[in-house]
């Protein structure tokens, strides 16, 4: 009989086992919180740590589904190795997640680790305290157009049957005044374009520090037209007032509400000019600094955040409901990504 130690399947320079190690770290800053939240009545209950840890492989591995991580956790030793789980088989099924997804949600505890990962970044000085970025980025929520309906349900039923059946929306004006998703009521209906087209979706908001490019801070938004720099405004509230800082941002948040809001707050705004339709609430007091064109070079790694967000972490599309679960997976998509690039920040 071969005895398998998992311990030694993992290569010793494999990044999953520094990303382990600081999520690890993180973790013990939320001990008190974390050990609140466990059951102790009735049978063992998942800790929230496995939980946690848990959503942060279906981000790292672009794992589908929560049903379809408990199938693999069932063979997948590198899995078992960071849950630190024993033996083999089945752990636990997708309904744990269920279960527990709304303790996790009133405790916010999603957020707090995201912000315990930020705090390890800063205790290794990997952080710029000056000079940030703000940006955002629509993500498809989980409920078809068909769902989306009139209000009070007074439309005309869906024609045939099944689970797939046909509506006809020709010549239906539609929208978020008038209609709701049945299925996501949470979600709204947005086109990014004239060119583009119409969907339901949300809102993802990203606050990117400039020295390493590591998201700092998240907020997800039903989707408007005001909700970037509105959910822009909030996070800057949300930064500590030490000194005066800058705030880079695409030509989208060139608006005098805006701008006039971080100057209130004491953040210079480093916004990029819209002048083809109209004048920039930005000029030359603030563009003939060198600061400013090395923050309009510097934005542009917050793409960064959303591309690995959406082609690893599986934001493309949401796999949850609802505004404060959807969040909930933005902010473990965010944490696995900062812990991506804390793993590589540390080997170098």
């Amino acid at each position: 009989m071969v005895t398998v130690v998992v311990e030694e399947l993992i290569p010793e320079d494999h990044p999953i086992r520094r990303i382990k190690k600081i999520a690890d770290e993180a973790l013990g800053r939320l001990k008190g919180e974390l050990d609140a939240l466990y059951a102790k009545v009735g049978r063992p209950s998942v800790p929230p740590e496995v939980l946690l840890k848990s959503q942060l492989l279906i981000s790292l591995y672009s794992v589908r589904s929560e049903r379809q991580f408990c199938e693999r956790l069932r063979y997948d030793f590198l899995f078992r190795w960071f849950l630190e789980l024993s033996g083999a088989g089945a752990a636990f099924d997708a309904t744990t997640f269920t279960k527990n997804r709304q303790r996790l949600l009133e405790a916010d505890i999603h957020r707090k680790f995201f912000r315990a990962v930020v705090a390890e970044a800063a205790e290794r000085h990997l952080l710029s305290e000056e000079h940030f970025t703000v940006d955002g980025t629509l993500i498809e929520a989980n409920a078809s157009l068909k769902s989306f309906r009139k209000k009070g349900g007074d439309g005309p039923p869906p024609s045939g049957g099944g689970r797939n059946a046909e509506v006809d929306f020709h010549g239906e004006k539609r929208s978020n005044q008038t209609h709701a998703s049945t299925t996501d009521p949470d979600a709204k209906l947005y086109r990014k374009g004239n060119s583009q087209p119409a969907v339901l979706c949300f809102m993802a908001h990203a606050l990117m520090e400039h020295r390493n490019g590591l998201c700092v801070d998240g907020e997800v938004t039903q989707a408007t037209g005001f909700a970037e720099r509105e959910a822009g405004l909030q996070m800057a509230r949300r930064r500590p007032r030490k000194r005066r800082w800058t705030m880079a941002a695409d030509k989208g948040y060139d608006t005098r509400d805006f701008v006039r809001g971080l100057r209130e707050l004491r953040v210079t705004p480093h916004v990029a000019q819209h002048t083809t339709k109209r004048s920039s609430a930005i000029d030359r007091r603030t563009t003939r600094h060198p600061g400013y064109g090395v923050s309009q070079i510097l934005r542009r790694r917050v793409e960064e955040i959303f591309g690995w967000g959406k082609g690893v972490g599986g934001l493309a599309r949401s796999r949850l409901r609802g505004l404060a679960r959807v969040a909930s997976q933005v902010l473990s998509t965010l944490t696995a990504y900062n812990l991506v690039r804390l793993a590589r920040l540390t080997a170098a």
